[in-house]
C-alpha cells in the first residue's frame, strides 16, 4: 500500500505508520523468553525461573524496547517505499483511532531539501599560485640553523645585542604595587625574537653584565594577563649573563647532521625545496577551495534541515566544552553557552555539506582509492618513515574516511575552477604562510 506523505512545512513531513500489535506480542513473547534462558533471580536455578516471573519482573521494560523496535523498523520501511531522504531522527507518538489489531504512530519529520546550483560559468573566483623560490629556501636554512646553534659568554664589556640570550633579574610594579607574575629572578630569554614585549627588550638591549635599569612599560589592552591589560608599570631590571649566538657554518657536515639522505649543501637545498613545494601546494589548496565554497554558496539555493543544524551546533558546542576543559575550566559541562553562539557557523556548514554533496553526486566527483592512497603517501613524505605513517592512516577508517573528505573536497574544487571564470593571481610565499598563520 501506497505511504501517505502529509507535508507540513518547508521539509517537514508527517506520516501515519501501522503497527500489528500481534508481532509486538510475539517478539515481546520471543525475547521473554530468550531473557529466562540467561537471568539470574534470587530463588530459582539459572535457567529455570518460570515465564510468568520474568513476565512480571522485565515484562514493561521488554515491552518498550520491542515497540520502539518495531515502530523504528515501520518507519524505516514506509521511508524506503516513498522514497525519503530523512534528516535528523523523527518524533513519534502514539495515536488514537486505530483499526482493531494495530497500534497507529505519528512520525513528524524532516527530509533533506532539493539542492538548486546554478550555472557555475558565471561564477568568478580568485585563484592562487605561489612560487618557492630561493629566498624562501634561504629563510629556512637560517630557522634550522637557529635551532641548532649554541650559545658562548660575551666579554663584561660588551653590550647586548639581538639574537643573544641573556638571563635577567625583574621586578615591575604598578602605582608602587608588585603584582602577580612581575618578578622574576635568572630569567633568560632571546633578545628580537618577540619572547619579551617591546619594551623590555628595548630597555634591554644596549646593556652590559651587572648594569640596572628602570623603565616603564605599557601592557598591551587586550594582554593575557587580565590584571595589568592596559596599565602601566615601572619595572627594574639587572643584566646578570649575556651569551652570544653562535649559528653553524652551511656546509656538508651541517646537511649530514640534519639527515639529509644525498649529505650536501646541494641535497640540503633540494630537500628543502620539495618541502616547502609540499607545504605550498597543501597551503594554495586550502585557500583556493576556500574561495570556491564561498562561491559556491552564492550559487546555491536550499532549504535548511533545522534537525541537522541541531546535530552540528551540538557537536560545535561540546567541541567548545572540551577546549574549556584542556584549557583548565572548572565546570566546564556546566558553563552557560547559548546555542546562538554557534547557529551562524552551524547553519554554513550544513548548507556547505549539502552543496558539495549534491555536486558530488550530480558530477561523480567522489574519491577513488588511488586518490586517497595518493594524498595519504603526499602527508607521510615528510615524515622520517613514510611507510609507518600509511599504515597508521589505513589501521582506522576514521583517519582514512578523513582523508577520503579532503580528496573529494579537492575535487569539487577543481571541478568548480574548471567550469568557473578564475582570475589568476601570483602571491608571495612570505604572504601565503603569514595568511595561514593568520586564518
Amino acid at each position: 500500500m501506497a505511504v501517505n506523505v502529509e507535508v507540513l512545512e518547508k521539509l517537514e513531513r508527517k506520516i501515519t505508520l501501522n503497527v500489528p500489535i500481534g508481532d509486538i506480542q510475539g517478539e515481546v513473547q520471543a525475547r521473554l523468553k530468550r531473557l529466562a534462558k540467561s537471568v539470574k533471580i534470587d530463588g530459582f536455578r539459572p535457567g529455570k525461573v518460570p515465564l510468568s516471573v520474568v513476565a512480571q519482573r522485565y515484562g514493561n521494560a521488554v515491552q518498550y524496547e520491542v515497540l520502539n523496535d518495531k515502530v523504528g523498523e515501520a518507519f524505516n520501511k514506509a521511508a524506503t517505499e516513498a522514497e525519503l531522504r530523512v534528516a535528523g531522527q523523527p518524533r513519534i507518538s502514539e495515536k488514537d483511532g486505530a483499526a482493531e489489531g494495530f497500534a497507529d504512530f505519528e512520525a513528524v519529520f524532516e527530509v533533506f531539501p532539493e539542492v538548486k546550483i546554478g550555472d557555475l560559468k558565471d561564477l568568478e573566483i580568485e585563484r592562487v599560485n605561489v612560487d618557492v623560490d630561493d629566498a624562501a629556501i634561504d629563510r629556512t636554512v637560517d630557522i634550522l640553523r637557529k635551532q641548532r646553534r649554541t650559545f658562548a659568554l660575551r666579554g663584561k664589556e660588551e653590550a647586548v645585542q639581538d639574537g643573544d640570550r641573556v638571563t635577567v633579574d625583574f621586578e615591575g610594579k604598578i602605582d608602587g604595587d608588585p603584582f602577580e607574575g612581575g618578578k622574576a629572578e635568572d630569567f633568560a630569554f632571546l633578545v628580537g625574537e618577540g619572547q619579551m614585549l617591546k619594551e623590555f627588550e628595548d630597555a634591554v638591549r644596549g646593556m652590559k653584565v651587572g648594569e640596572s635599569k628602570t623603565f616603564p612599560l605599557a601592557f598591551p589592552a587586550d594582554y593575557h594577563g587580565k590584571d595589568v591589560a592596559g596599565k602601566t608599570a615601572d619595572f627594574l631590571v639587572t643584566v646578570k649573563k649575556v651569551e652570544a649566538a653562535h649559528l653553524p657554518e652551511v656546509n656538508d657536515e651541517f646537511a649530514k647532521s640534519l639527515g639529509v639522505e644525498a649529505a650536501t649543501v646541494a641535497g640540503l637545498r633540494d630537500d628543502i625545496r620539495k618541502n616547502l613545494e609540499r607545504e605550498v601546494k597543501f597551503r594554495v589548496q586550502a585557500r583556493n577551495k576556500q574561495a570556491v565554497l564561498n562561491g559556491l554558496l552564492t550559487k546555491a539555493e536550499l532549504d535548511l534541515p533545522n534537525a541537522s543544524v541541531q546535530s552540528e551546533i551540538a557537536r560545535l558546542e561540546q567541541g567548545a566544552r572540551e577546549e574549556l576543559r584542556q584549557r583548565g575550566i572548572k565546570d566546564a559541562d556546566k558553563a552557560p553557552i547559548p546555542e546562538e553562539v554557534f547557529r551562524p557557523q552551524a547553519e554554513r556548514r550544513v548548507r556547505l555539506g549539502l552543496v558539495v554533496a549534491e555536486l558530488v553526486r550530480a558530477n561523480n566527483l567522489q574519491a577513488t582509492p588511488e586518490q586517497v592512497r595518493a594524498h595519504v603517501e603526499e602527508l607521510a613524505a615528510s615524515y622520517e618513515q613514510p611507510q609507518d605513517v600509511i599504515k597508521w592512516y589505513y589501521s582506522d577508517a576514521k583517519r582514512l574516511g578523513d582523508v577520503e573528505a579532503v580528496v573529494i573536497e579537492n575535487n569539487v574544487t577543481e571541478f568548480v575552477l574548471g567550469q568557473a571564470k578564475t582570475v589568476e593571481k601570483t602571491i608571495g610565499f612570505d604572504e601565503l604562510m603569514g595568511a595561514a598563520a593568520d586564518a
